[in-house]
């Protein structure tokens, strides 16, 4: 069975479109159907159910996508388990992390990193923290940072940073001068957040629907940047982390009562192969963000 055959398969079957599976592989739309339809002819089975604006899996085809994707990810850790025989010359390393934590905690890091191990590759992956998860349990990926103060039976990790989750507000708003506020003040204001999936959100969406109130929502943005404009200029207040408004004099940070602690960690799919380039990383993390040694 052709390798690329199957990647092929798992990309059309991920994007659902035939055109949006070319673009993402970098082929024609008529090699991808042309693979597809001899994937079908040496299995002697039909895969794909063609209309003409959508396509779906077959039975078949959902059995022969669960067994792609792990003869897909058998052969990718080979690769890695073989490159070991090169050491740390080189390498690849394909890392998970959200738009806030990789602009505000990474840039000179990842910067460093570069200038200490020149041959190896970081491909980096933007994402919420819920996706990055998944990610990493379907093999997409061999690193991501992820909240570390929640346990999970097929991801491992070590914590980098503990944070806290607060309120920003314009100066000039009432919570200013506010030693603390609780979720419940928080959630009556209107708010601008990040979009459902992100970690900054869950706290806020969590408490509306244990209270059953629909809070209001005045934009929605991933954007940090607009996200902080939109506070200054008084439409919504949002959560944060401390770390993104360094010296900034009209925005100001609240701390919620009880507090709102984030663990933040890099982790990895237990069963994931995690080659000498990833563990370099992974303890080169831990070194420049003054963070205790774990188990890796």
């Amino acid at each position: 069975m052709d390798i690329k055959r199957l990647h092929y398969f798992t990309v059309l079957a991920q994007t659902g479109n035939f055109t949006k599976a070319a673009d993402q592989l970098g082929i024609a739309q008529s090699a991808l159907s042309i693979s597809i339809q001899k994937l079908e002819q040496q299995l002697e089975l039909k895969l794909i159910n063609r209309t003409e604006r959508q396509m779906s899996l077959t039975a078949d085809g959902q059995v022969l996508l669960r067994h792609a994707r792990k003869i897909l990810e058998d052969v990718d850790q080979a690769k890695k388990e073989l490159q070991e025989l090169k050491g740390l010359d080189s390498g690849v390393i394909n890392f998970g992390v959200s738009a806030m934590l990789g602009s505000y905690y990474l840039p000179d890091t990842l910067a460093l990193f570069k200038q200490t191990y020149p041959g190896i590759q970081i491909n980096i992956q933007e994402a919420g923290t819920a996706t990055l998860e998944k990610m990493l349990l379907d093999g997409q990926l061999d690193l991501a940072l992820i909240r570390s103060d929640r346990s999970h039976d097929q991801i491992r990790h070590v914590t980098l940073a503990k944070e806290q989750i607060v309120a920003c507000v314009p100066s000039t708003h009432p919570f200013a001068v506010k030693g603390s506020i609780t979720l419940e003040q928080f959630c009556q204001q209107p708010l601008v957040l990040f979009r459902d999936g992100y970690f900054l959100r869950e706290a806020v969406s969590r408490y509306c629907q244990q209270q059953k109130i629909t809070p209001d929502i005045r934009f929605e943005t991933n954007l940090i940047e607009l996200l902080k404009s939109l506070v200054r200029k008084e439409i919504g207040i949002c959560t944060c982390l401390p770390i993104i408004l360094g010296n900034e004099t009209d925005l100001v940070t609240v701390p919620f009562e009880p507090p709102i602690p984030l663990h933040l960690g890099i982790g990895w799919k237990s069963s994931h192969y995690l080659s000498s380039a990833a563990r370099a990383f992974v303890s080169f993390l831990q070194t420049e963000l003054n963070a205790p040694t774990g188990n890796v």
